[in-house]
């Protein structure tokens, strides 16, 4: 499956999507970030082979290889990404689906709308155009009503509720470590051993294990939700 992160509005957590939901589920996907300027999977330590939006002829070949990808293209880059797309005729076959990432802003919802628009403009079947809701507080149907219409209206993307990620404050303690959560489940230390062991004078190594320990009891139920959530995009 070939699977690009985009949306027209930056800080919607595309490379969250990437990096967190899709690369653990994807077979070993390689990462291709179409970005400039903001983080990519390289700065939580995953394989990312970077390149610009006026690149897409070098990303179209590789795509036309693999059976397996993720593009994650930065909000500096759609513009760039989708022009050259057009170049290339039929290029957006070689993607099974556009994953859209939003949050609950009036500006994030409308820039959705408007890269959903522009989608449709190249071609793209509704059925490929997959709205995921990012940072949800309580309920995808509370917050965000008027895209949920939106897509019921026209037909131009699958807005499926259950499709979600909720906030939690594990990505950011993960984006500090420069790690994901795939890295910190597979690793088998027993923090809480150790915790035992060490001298409660050494500050630094009780403060690092508790993180350590307290990340790992995070990650686990997100993880969890993280499977519901790519079940429901793909459904």
């Amino acid at each position: 499956m070939k699977v690009a992160v985009l949306n027209y509005t930056g800080s919607v957590g595309k490379t969250v999507v990437a990096s967190h939901l899709l690369a653990p589920r994807m077979n070993g996907a390689q990462i291709f970030a179409v970005e400039s300027t903001n983080e990519t999977g390289a700065d939580l330590g995953l394989s990312v082979d970077q390149l610009r939006g006026e690149h897409f002829g070098r990303l179209f070949r590789e795509l036309l290889t693999r059976d397996d990808a993720i593009v994650d293209v930065g909000a500096s880059n759609i513009e760039d990404f989708l022009a050259h797309m057009m170049r290339y005729e039929g290029a957006h076959e070689e993607i099974n689906y556009f994953v859209l990432p939003v949050i609950n802003t009036g500006k994030a919802q409308r820039e959705t709308i408007k890269t959903v628009a522009a989608l449709a403009g190249l071609g793209v079947a509704p059925d490929r155009v997959r709205l995921l809701f990012n940072r949800v507080e309580t309920s995808v149907e509370e917050e965000f009503p008027s895209l949920l219409a939106y897509a019921a209206k026209t037909g131009e993307a699958q807005a499926n509720p259950k499709a979600a990620i909720f906030e939690n404050e594990v990505f950011e303690l993960l984006a500090d470590l420069r790690t994901t959560i795939a890295d910190v489940l597979a690793d088998q230390t027993d923090y809480r051993a150790l915790l035992q062991t060490t001298d409660r004078a050494d500050h630094n190594r009780i403060s690092h294990l508790s993180n350590m320990h307290a990340l790992r009891a995070l990650a686990r139920p997100v993880d969890r939700q993280m499977h519901a959530a790519f079940a429901a995009l793909f459904a």
